[in-house]
């Protein structure tokens, strides 16, 4: 089945092809790695050179964007997903917020709003929903990201089945995620309370190439 959800503890689990994790150096100890984490996310993507090559993946359109940066307690990252034909329609909109964990490790919290298609294109802005706050955010509880640094890479995944999805009759969602400086790797998948997978991409990952 064709995958329209997007977001590999492990190269293997991608199935995409991690040859390159470990090709960026580390970066200097004294760089901040939220920072490069916040840098590496920041940009537009596409999936076009694997859709070409295998018609089972969507060309898709993935933007995320600093906001709130006058804040102290980010870094915050609005994000916009669409299918290429539709990028004037998202069907996925969301509020990411960085943080560290207490073990070394780092967090990426996922938000939600509500009328999001009435901020369709707010990537472009220079100050995205610069007119909210957090407290018009709802939390994805069960959702965040947990992303260590290995090899030049941030890896990480959602926590077992604690994610909740409806979507196609699921019971749970899971995320799997390979961020580096010029790509991203991604695999959300959705299962029945039965642990069959009911939506999402069956032979790997999403794979993305910075664009600008």
């Amino acid at each position: 089945m064709k995958s329209l959800a997007v977001f590999g503890i492990a190269c293997v689990a991608l199935t995409t092809g991690c040859a390159s994790i470990g090709t960026h150096a580390s970066p200097p100890a004294d760089q901040d790695r939220l920072l490069l984490l916040r840098d590496y996310l920041t940009g537009s993507f596409s999936s076009a050179e694997q859709a070409a090559r295998d018609q089972s993946y969507f060309h898709i359109v993935l933007h995320m964007t600093p906001m709130w940066t006058w804040r102290d307690d980010g870094p915050w990252l609005y994000v916009e997903q669409a299918l290429a034909q539709a990028a004037e329609r998202p069907y996925r909109q969301r509020v990411y917020k960085l943080e560290r964990t207490g073990d070394g490790a780092y967090r990426s919290r996922v938000f939600v709003f509500e009328n999001p298609l009435e901020h369709a294109g707010a990537w472009k802005s220079g100050s995205p929903l610069s007119e909210m706050s957090p407290d018009d955010l709802d939390e994805r509880v069960g959702c965040a990201i947990r992303l260590e640094w290995q090899n030049g890479a941030f890896v990480g995944s959602t926590g077992g089945t604690g994610c909740p999805s409806d979507l196609n009759g699921s019971a749970y969602a899971t995320s799997e995620v390979v961020i580096e400086a010029d790509r991203l790797l991604t695999w959300d998948r959705g299962f029945d309370a039965t642990g069959q997978q009911v939506w999402g991409a069956t032979k790997g990952g999403y794979e993305f190439i910075r664009e600008d």
